[in-house]
């Protein structure tokens, strides 16, 4: 009974961890380094930015969801016509769903270690591939 009680606050801990990271990043939304704004707009018409890590592969951008909270990619799934900032210029792009070999590939290109999987709870990853209008 001991142990189990144990192993239920090591589980609670843990997820207490991945809770806190998970909403830190979704206050913060630092911008550090190359990353990109995205605009996705709802089914509401309100448009929403959200800070990503865009990825190159074959010549073509990609940006991923790798947290549990995605709702800008739940958004751009609705409503692919999307508007990225980079570099301080704002264009138009159509979100593409990314499957198969495709996503495998860019998953080989732009992995993910095990620290920052176990930090954010270990989430499955979806990419879009990001098609200039």
């Amino acid at each position: 009974m001991k142990a189990l009680k144990i192993a239920a606050t090591v589980l609670l801990a843990y997820v207490g961890i991945v809770v806190a990271f998970e909403s830190f990043l979704g206050l913060v939304q630092p911008q550090a380094g190359s990353t990109i704004v995205i605009t996705t707009t709802g089914e509401d018409g309100e448009s929403q930015d959200r800070v990503v890590t865009p990825m190159e592969t074959d010549g073509h951008l990609y940006v991923s969801a790798n947290h549990w909270p995605r709702s800008w990619y739940k958004r751009a799934l609705r409503n692919p016509q999307v508007h990225v900032t980079r570099g301080g210029e704002k264009q138009p792009y159509v979100a593409v769903p990314v499957t198969g070999a495709e996503h495998d590939r860019v998953q080989a290109e732009h992995p993910h270690g095990f620290a920052f999987r176990l930090v954010t709870g270990f989430p499955p990853r979806y990419f879009l591939r990001l098609d200039p209008r």
